[in-house]
């Protein structure tokens, strides 16, 4: 009596009676053992579904412990199906060995069950380590995302941030006058730069889209900049850079926006990882050597812009109307002397305190109101003088739609945009570190401190969404942010020594935040704008570039080139390195200067811009030091960084 395997002659009588009493055992004992592990399976599921990613890995080892198992014990598929099957003749198992058969079999069946128990066990335990070490793990995987610098940054920013707020309205009336002045000196460049985008572009962007990009990304930046006194706004080396991409859309017959914008997207990803990064460390090889030459660079175009303007009244004039590019030129240059008065008024011996604060704070604001009613009246209004021209209504250039549809264009054509990016990247790197490097200038008495990286972050972010809606780019704004900077500094006259001293600034995200949020609400407002007369742009311009000039020890030093040593201050750099090393020093700076200049001038070149400031950092680090000792460099105010 027995089993019977396969291959034998069959005989129906034995293996009926046998394989019935045989299967029904094996069944109620794999049964059995089923039960038990699945009551033992159920209590351990709860914890197993908690970390199923977990699982996958210990399910392999259990199958091949299950299947080591059963292999060992007999029970692969050698053994015969109980019902119907064939068997070997003359090959039966006695009781005695089908018992054996039946405990092995309770054996494997446990051995299946511990190994279930232990896997369990196992999941379990590394659920629980999961749980426990969370925690450090999304904190090693932040730090490896976010540089120290950049943490450090955040954690300045977030102790400050509400204080940005409330100091507002702590100088209440400081703040009122510097945003009404502001203001103008913000929107005029945006107007300015959205003429000359509209004639470069073919019409595709215009001052209506300046004049929304300018506002609405100041007031973004307001919000999530690191150093709020500093501004974004649109630069001439920024429109140049779209000029050339422009002309690059146009000469290969692609369309326009798709890639503008596929350009931005990538500029933002760049931004916000060197951000992330800390790169900004990377400015302090920028010395005040390229400093000095690049705020003079800034100075000099604003007056250039200005003066050119005034320039172009006489080159275009109408014959029969001579007078009108005279009566401008009066009226710029009658702003600019004005605007410098009243400043200046500050320091003079006229009045008392309140008054010439007051006289300084709402000076400005009030010439350029004059200027543009006077312009009105009709013994004035007849010369003709040219008034800002933009349009009456609300409207995109060409009526386009907000959204861009960036995917019109390939993957490919997507994917290649990186490469202008990495130059529109490096001009946005360059320019945004050092105009908030001249913010922080120890000399402009800040107490809160910087936050480059937090500042190339929000940059990038801001860059993401003016580059989907096809709105003109922003960029750090040296001009405007030195302006606001000295707008919200108080300042006292010290008699002993007879200079002016910074009494306290007001650092504050307010007054960013609420000009620009005029300048975008300027677009609803843009008939009142056109009786604004471009001279009177001109004379803000004048006083800009002029304003920027101060504290510029380069430019300084041209003019003391030529001065009597003896009747310079005791702690001049001509005392320590003697006039030939200043004079050389300075002369190097010129050459760099003049460079920048011409290469500025052509659109083909300018897109390139960020490489020449490059060379400009190589110079002051690899040439210069054959000719200066770090002494000499020290005492031009100029160190090398550590």
């Amino acid at each position: 009596m027995g089993y019977y395997f396969r291959n034998d002659s069959y005989r129906p009588e034995v293996f009926r009676r046998h394989s019935s009493r045989g299967g029904n055992r094996l069944s109620r004992t794999r049964k059995e053992a089923s039960s038990k592990s699945s009551q033992e399976t159920i209590r351990e599921e709860s914890e197993i579904t908690k970390v199923v990613s977990a699982t996958t890995n210990f399910s392999s080892d259990l199958l091949s412990k299950v299947r080591s198992n059963v292999t060992n014990y007999g029970l692969n598929n050698s053994i015969t199906p109980k019902n119907g099957a064939e068997v070997n003749e003359g090959i039966v198992i006695t009781d005695e060995e089908e018992q054996a058969k039946d405990e092995e079999l309770s054996e494997a069946a446990k051995i299946v069950k511990d190994a279930v128990q232990e896997v369990t066990q196992s999941v379990k335990d590394l659920g629980e380590t999961v749980v426990v070490q969370a925690p450090s793990m999304l904190t090693i995987l932040y730090r490896s995302m976010i540089s120290r610098k950049m943490r450090e940054d955040v954690q300045r920013v977030r102790k400050n941030y509400v204080s940005d707020f409330t100091d507002a309205f702590q100088n209440k009336r400081q703040i009122i006058p510097a945003v009404l002045f502001l203001y103008f000196a913000c929107v005029a460049p945006a107007v300015s730069f959205g003429t000359i985008a509209s004639e470069i572009t073919n019409g595709y962007v215009g001052v209506v889209e300046f004049l929304l990009s300018s506002g609405l990304s100041g007031m973004a930046y307001a919000l999530l900049s690191g150093q709020p006194m500093a501004f974004i706004a649109p630069t001439g080396l920024t429109l140049a850079f779209t000029s050339g991409l422009f002309s690059f859309c146009s000469l290969k017959n692609v369309p326009f926006f798709p890639i503008y914008s596929w350009v931005g997207l990538w500029t933002s990803l760049f931004m916000i990882t060197l951000g992330l990064q800390g790169a900004s460390k990377f400015i302090r090889y920028c010395t005040h050597f390229t400093d000095e030459v690049f705020n003079a660079l800034l100075s000099v175009n604003f007056i250039f812009e200005a003066l050119n303007s005034l320039q172009r009244n006489f080159r275009l004039a109408n014959p029969d109307n001579l007078t009108m590019p005279f009566v401008s030129l009066a009226m710029a240059l009658g702003t600019f002397w004005s605007t410098m008065g009243v400043i200046a008024i500050d320091a003079s011996i006229y009045f008392n305190k309140k008054v010439r604060s007051v006289i300084k704070d709402f000076g400005p604001v009030a010439i350029i109101i004059a200027m543009s009613i006077l312009n009105q009246h009709s013994w004035l209004n007849k010369f003709g003088v040219p008034t800002l021209g933009v349009s009456n209504t609300f409207q995109l250039a060409r009526g386009r739609k907000f959204l861009i549809p960036i995917m019109s264009v390939p993957m490919a054509t997507r994917l290649l945009c990186a490469l202008p990016a990495f130059l529109l990247t490096a001009l946005f790197f360059m320019d945004q570190n050092i105009s908030t490097r001249l913010v922080n200038k120890s000399e402009n008495g800040l107490k809160k401190g910087s936050a480059y990286n937090a500042d190339m972050v929000a940059l990038g972010l801001i860059t993401a969404g003016l580059s989907v809606v096809g709105l003109p780019w922003m960029c750090g704004a040296t001009v405007q942010s030195m302006n606001h900077v000295r707008a919200m500094t108080k300042t006292k006259f010290n008699e002993e020594n007879e200079t002016v001293e910074i009494e306290s600034v007001t650092e504050t995200r307010l007054s960013g935040f609420v000009i620009h949020a005029m300048i975008a609400s300027t677009v609803f407002l843009l008939p009142l704008l056109q009786i604004l007369p471009i001279p009177v742009v001109s004379g803000v311009f004048l006083f800009l570039g002029r304003k920027l000039m101060t504290g510029n020890s380069f430019l300084q030093r041209i003019r003391d080139a030529i001065a009597e040593e003896k009747r310079l201050p005791s702690g001049h750099p001509i005392h320590f390195v003697g006039r030939r090393k200043m004079n050389m020093f300075t002369g190097v700076q010129v050459a760099c200067l003049l460079g920048l200049w011409k290469f500025k001038q052509y659109p083909a070149t300018a897109i390139f811009f960020p490489s020449v400031i490059g060379v400009l950092m190589l110079i002051r680090s690899f040439v210069l030091p054959r000719f200066f000792t770090e002494d000499e460099f020290i005492a031009l105010g100029d160190p090398t960084p550590t």
